[in-house]
């Protein structure tokens, strides 16, 4: 392959972005580089189903809780 051949597969390869996140890369940044350029607020609806399945899932787990205290009260007096 031609030099000019290699030097187009890597411009291909390793877009300037790319190459500028692991100019930093020994010191972790660029794990967090990308996420944090695609990162957004979230609108009203999003932060609304979020929240609604966060508590969904705290009351579920509560309840597993409650009832595995329950029946340790509870369920050992029968034997």
């Amino acid at each position: 392959m031609g030099q000019r051949k290699v030097k187009e597969m890597v411009e291909k390869e390793f877009p300037e972005d790319e190459v500028q996140e692991t100019k930093y890369s020994g010191f972790g940044f660029s794990r967090y580089t990308r996420i944090m350029r695609m990162a957004r607020t979230p609108n009203r609806d999003e932060y609304k189903k979020t929240l609604g399945i966060t508590a969904l899932g705290i009351v579920i787990l509560g309840a597993i809780g409650f009832a595995i205290m329950w029946l340790m009260t509870y369920l050992p007096a029968y034997f």
